[in-house]
């Protein structure tokens, strides 16, 4: 059973080689952000910003050889800034303060066009990101049981619940349920819910089944990212332990092959203006077969009898609207001044 730690969401690395053809098994890029700058370390070079569900990527279009990959559990604060320039006019910029090999870590990114796309969906990544850590971390007295129950996850689905399990972590055992799904392995005392264990199968390095004090037992190792544990279970009668070492591994190999990390993000949908709003639609009223807009209707507006602004016309009464008006101007009809847009 060899699984490579997953390292993307854990660390942040420098240039890597075509890092946008490299990403893992079950890394999905969920937002794309072109022209953008990497602002610190690379000024004025044009390049691409991705949000997968495991981390931030930035890669230069014009030489390969720069790029970033900042992953999320790396970042301390994440913000953004409306940043104004005589070349660039008003645009934005992406602040991320980042810790990685004991160092911390200072990234701007900035939109290198005025009115392109807000940073935002990001920030909704990255809270997803937090909110899922039971995909991918060992949790050990958590909440994942309620009532005998277990919390079943989004993208979960539960295989096997085997009853009467020993856990030998402790020199008198205790007894509890196993629960084996696609994505982790659960263990809860029967009568104490609270201590339990959820193991997703993404930190476990080893399973194999061992001699101990107890008899036979499925003995899972976790890697150095779950706490290096070494976890026993006593599973009778020894047919039954080896059912299940068998479905772990089958569960194991697959989600090695295809894993499971618990983002689930949907793009939002853009709300566009309706058609009839739109400034092409005003430009080609104005210019279409359907005729010019009235144009006397401006100019009578703007046009006195001596030539100013203002008249002090008598009102009179109009038959044909109703009511009293002033005056019309000299070569004026009520008709040129009412009909404003052309008949069809």
């Amino acid at each position: 059973m060899n699984q490579k730690p997953v390292w993307e969401d854990r660390q942040v690395k420098f240039d890597i080689p075509a890092i946008y053809k490299t990403l893992r098994s079950g890394e999905r890029v969920l937002e794309v952000f072109d022209c953008v700058e990497d602002t610190k370390g690379n000024s004025g070079d044009t390049g691409r910003l991705l949000a997968t569900n495991l981390r931030v990527i930035w890669y230069s279009v014009t030489s390969h050889r720069f790029s970033l990959s900042i992953g999320y559990s790396c970042i301390l604060t994440m913000n953004t800034k409306t940043v104004v320039s005589k070349l660039r006019g008003t645009t934005q910029a992406l602040h991320i303060l980042g810790v990685g090999s004991n160092s911390r870590f200072e990234f701007i990114f900035t939109h290198m066009l005025a009115n392109t796309k807000h940073f935002a969906p990001i920030f909704d990544i990255y809270r997803l990101y937090q909110a899922s850590t039971v995909y991918r971390e060992l949790k050990l007295r958590s909440s994942v049981v309620v009532a005998g129950q277990l919390q079943v996850l989004p993208q979960e689905q539960l295989f096997n619940t085997i009853s009467g399990v020993w856990n030998l972590s402790s020199d008198q055992g205790n007894l509890g349920i196993l629960i084996i799904s696609n994505v982790r392995l659960v263990w809860f005392a029967e009568m104490n819910n609270s201590f339990n264990i959820s193991l997703p199968y993404l930190q476990i390095a080893s399973v194999r089944i061992r001699e101990s004090k107890y008899g036979p037992a499925l003995v899972v190792q976790t890697l150095e990212t779950g706490g290096s544990y070494v976890l026993g279970f006593r599973i009778d009668p020894p047919e039954r332990l080896g059912d299940v070492y068998k479905e772990l591994l089958s569960l194991h190999s697959v989600y090695t092959e295809t894993p499971v990390f618990g983002v689930v993000y949907e793009a939002p949908v853009d709300t566009e203006r309706p058609p009839s709003k739109t400034f092409d639609d005003i430009e080609e009223l104005e210019s279409g077969a359907g005729g010019e807009i009235n144009s006397k209707f401006t100019a009578y507006l703007t046009e006195t009898d001596d030539g100013s602004t203002g008249s002090g016309r008598k009102p009179f009464y109009c038959k044909e609207l109703g009511f009293a008006m002033e005056s019309l101007k000299e070569g004026y009809t009520v008709k040129d001044l009412w009909d404003v847009l052309p008949s069809q």
